[in-house]
């Protein structure tokens, strides 16, 4: 089970410099992926997002790569430049036989003179020695999300503890609950009708079928069914964080069914701990791919 936010960097020395490789994401509900590449590397852009599709889903995914050149050859003078720009100041000094000379250094402002190196880098060579730079940047990036999606394993299967044993608690309660509630409706029922005399099958046939409409039980039942399922969501390899989501959802129908069930405080107080812990799983759901 992996997070859908990681970060992960990776460096690769080349004589022409240093690769510089950044990767991270943050949770979103299909793959966006944007690359940011220096710009003797944007045409490696397809290559890249394919490999980045073979390992990872979901999320909002950012990648840079930055490229530093070696010091000694960051930057060149354009040789067509140069001789452009000689042959406009020749014919200036043919014109202006007075002007002043030329100071050399205000020359490097001129626009296009000098330039940095990477724009006529050859990396032809290093191709396949960058993307297998990348997918080690991959490597480390997953191995981050893995991490990342123990750790929420581990603060998931907390949570559901703590709703199992609100429903553990509820369980036990049942029978009392249920005789309880049967006598205070049938006292009810005896009040209203006075001294009408009754039919008392049919009485404690309408008590029965009312104490039914209002069983827990099967809400109780399906919540376990429910937490049973996550648990075995949580051991599978493949991407779960959809599955999850429907799952949280389910729960949170039956914690909502409950409550409207619920004749006595402890019930609602039970109802109301199950919908707060169903919604904090549901809060780091969001973050799994």
């Amino acid at each position: 089970m992996n997070s859908m936010t990681a970060f992960a960097r990776h460096e690769l020395p080349l004589p022409q410099g240093l690769l510089s490789w950044e990767i991270r994401a943050v949770n979103q509900r299909y793959l966006e992926a944007n690359f940011k590449l220096a710009e003797p590397f944007r045409h490696l852009e397809m290559p890249l997002r394919d490999l980045l599709k073979k390992s990872v889903n979901r999320g909002k995914v950012e990648v840079f790569l930055k490229f530093h050149a070696q010091q000694n050859s960051a930057q060149q003078l354009d040789p067509a430049v140069i001789q452009t720009l000689g042959h406009t100041l020749e014919q200036l000094q043919n014109a202006f036989p007075n002007l002043a000379p030329t100071d050399p250094l205000s020359l490097l402002n001129w626009p296009g003179l000098v330039k940095n190196s990477t724009e006529n880098l050859d990396l032809s060579a290093a191709e396949s020695d960058i993307l297998q730079s990348f997918s080690s940047l991959l490597e480390a990036f997953n191995l981050a999300r893995a991490t990342e999606g123990v750790a929420l394993k581990h603060l998931m299967l907390e949570k559901l503890e703590a709703i199992a044993s609100q429903i553990a608690v509820v369980y036990a309660r049942l029978p009392d609950r249920l005789l309880k509630h049967t006598e205070k409706m049938q006292q009810r029922l005896l009040d209203l009708l006075g001294n009408t005399e009754l039919d008392t099958q049919r009485l404690h046939q309408e008590i029965a079928l009312l104490a039914q409409k209002l069983d827990i039980q099967e809400e109780l039942d399906r919540l376990n069914t429910h937490i049973e399922a996550v648990r075995q969501t949580f051991e599978n390899p493949e991407p779960v964080g959809r599955r999850l989501d429907f799952l949280m959802q389910e729960m949170n129908r039956e914690a909502n069914t409950l409550s409207s069930k619920a004749l006595d405080s402890e019930t609602t107080q039970a109802s109301v701990e199950l919908k707060v812990l169903i919604e904090q799983i549901r809060e780091q759901v969001q973050n799994i791919e």
